[in-house]
């Protein structure tokens, strides 16, 4: 085989500079996805963001609400004798039991000779003039089948508010020299009870027994609440009874 020609050294030396060129870019090219396969960034890790905290709304009642609550005075003929004086619990609870039964209190004579039936019935029970609410509630459900009394302890505004939004009188106990009440004599009652009927944006308008003017009588939010205290059992210690209130389902 004779020695190769100038042209053929030429062909070589261009192959094989083509053979490394290519072997040499196929290197670089696994080398640099090695590279980029070791140096990727991990998958995100994804955290769970909690559900933001949203503030309670408070219940919202209309904006003045009134019941047709029955009036009566605890001493229907205007005689403030030893009885009469203790029957604003009696008193309220008729008011109540009147409208829910939705008859009329009828006639004074009426009226007063209901209130005696009822204290007679209740000495005979053993329960004082004056009662707690939970006496009056059973009171309620032993004399006229109103089963459903239900306590509010420390009731709000808006507890009340909602109560008679929703059609329902509430039975309120109360310290009756706290409560402003210009018709009362002597300050006014140490323990006494009333019914609120209604409210706007002026206070509470409510049934107070206590005088032959408390149809409607309206008393501030204030200090109807400042008021609320449920009886203790003793006159002089009525400052500290419970903030309570009674409704009925």
């Amino acid at each position: 085989m004779g020695k190769p020609t100038r042209s053929q050294r030429r062909l070589v030396i261009w192959v094989s500079l083509i053979v490394y060129a290519v072997l040499i870019s196929w290197l670089f090219r696994e080398r640099y996805s090695v590279v980029r396969v070791e140096e990727a960034p991990p998958n995100p890790v994804v955290v769970s963001q909690p559900e933001p905290q949203r503030t309670p709304v408070a219940p919202t009642v209309p904006a003045s609400a009134l019941l047709e609550v029955p009036f009566m005075v605890q001493a229907p003929f205007g005689v403030w004798d030893a009885l009469h004086q203790e029957t604003c619990e009696e008193a309220s609870l008729m008011m109540v039991h009147a409208f829910r039964t939705e008859r009329s209190l009828g006639t004074l004579q009426t009226i007063d000779d209901e209130l005696k039936a009822l204290v007679a019935w209740q000495t005979a029970r053993g329960y004082e003039y004056d009662v707690t609410l939970a006496e009056l509630s059973r009171i309620a459900r032993d004399y006229y089948s109103m089963n459903t009394g239900r306590i509010i302890t420390n009731p709000t505004v808006t507890d009340i508010q909602s109560e008679i939004a929703a059609g329902r009188p509430v039975i309120v106990p109360a310290a009756g020299r706290l409560l402003e009440n210009p018709n009362f004599t002597r300050g006014g009652p140490p323990y006494h009870m009333l019914v609120v009927r209604g409210y706007d944006a002026n206070g509470f308008i409510t049934n107070d027994p206590g005088t032959r003017r408390g149809e409607k009588f309206r008393y501030s939010y204030k200090n109807l609440m400042d008021s609320i205290r449920d009886w203790t059992g003793s006159k002089a210690t009525i400052l500290s009874g419970a903030k309570a209130v009674l409704v009925f389902d």
